[in-house]
């Protein structure tokens, strides 16, 4: 049984799943689905056509499934996926997709989200996610596993952000950030490698190498991005068990539209 204060209004046709919480004065639709153990807390708006995966916690004034703000939206039923095990915290809001992307927003999983965070239209955050205080996803905006981005930083529309990059606060970024790379500023530069980051998820000597050898070639010899990726791809043979990495960071490369910040 969903536990939901007298207070809330919940659609008849809504979908809770078994031990949902709903909190005083909140609203959730009749679209939406809230899989098992989820808790949502006092004034919030769930709605839209919305999937909400299991254990969630959504603090209070969260906003999630409104339309896109998108002046070429016309009312389509696109949607807003998220995960399991987020944390969203006080005055987030998500938004769903658009159909001139894929339709959807998506949100993974284990994903630590602090208040004021806006995800717009046509986002994927992926999972293990840090997004501090008063960060602005834009429309179509990437961000990769293990991310971190500093608080009040903004992100321009159909930016990427590769897995375990990092953001310092109050950081502008306008081009696409490769993995594993640190960036802060107004516009983004990037100042070095995440390697605290990298140490504490496990990664060996061998790998953290093959990662400094990469941010070597893209920011540290004056090599033209063609060439970095050329003496990047030759990594693998010199350093095999990070051959994951490379092929990470060369897929990354390949799949930039808005050139990487440098």
């Amino acid at each position: 049984m969903a536990n939901i204060h007298p207070t809330a209004l919940v659609d008849s046709q809504a979908q809770l799943g078994e031990n949902v919480t709903i909190g005083a004065y909140s609203i959730v639709g009749p679209h939406v689905r809230i899989d098992e153990g989820t808790t949502v807390g006092a004034h919030c708006v769930i709605e839209g056509h919305t999937t909400i995966g299991r254990d969630n916690r959504f603090f209070s004034n969260v906003a999630v499934g409104g339309e896109p703000q998108d002046k070429k939206y016309a009312g389509e039923p696109t949607r807003l996926e998220i995960g399991h095990r987020n944390t969203i915290r006080e005055c987030c809001t998500f938004n769903t997709g658009t159909v001139q992307d894929e339709g959807v927003t998506r949100v993974g999983d284990d994903n630590w989200i602090m208040a004021y965070v806006h995800v717009a239209h046509d986002c994927r955050v992926g999972s293990h996610v840090i997004l501090a205080n008063s960060v602005q996803l834009a429309g179509h905006v990437h961000v990769g596993d293990w991310v971190i981005v500093g608080g009040m930083s903004g992100v321009h529309q159909f930016v990427k952000i590769g897995a375990h990059a990092m953001t310092g606060m109050c950081t502008a970024l306008g081009q696409d950030l490769p993995p594993f790379v640190m960036a802060q500023g107004n516009m983004a530069a990037a100042h070095g490698v995440n390697l605290e980051g990298l140490r504490r998820r496990g990664f060996s000597a061998e790998r953290l190498s093959a990662v400094k050898q990469m941010h070597k070639a893209l920011y540290r010899q004056g090599l033209t991005l063609e060439q970095a990726k050329g003496q990047i791809d030759g990594l693998k043979a010199s350093h095999p068990e990070a051959e994951a990495d490379v092929d990470l960071m060369l897929s990354f490369l390949l799949a930039s539209t808005r050139g990487i910040v440098r």
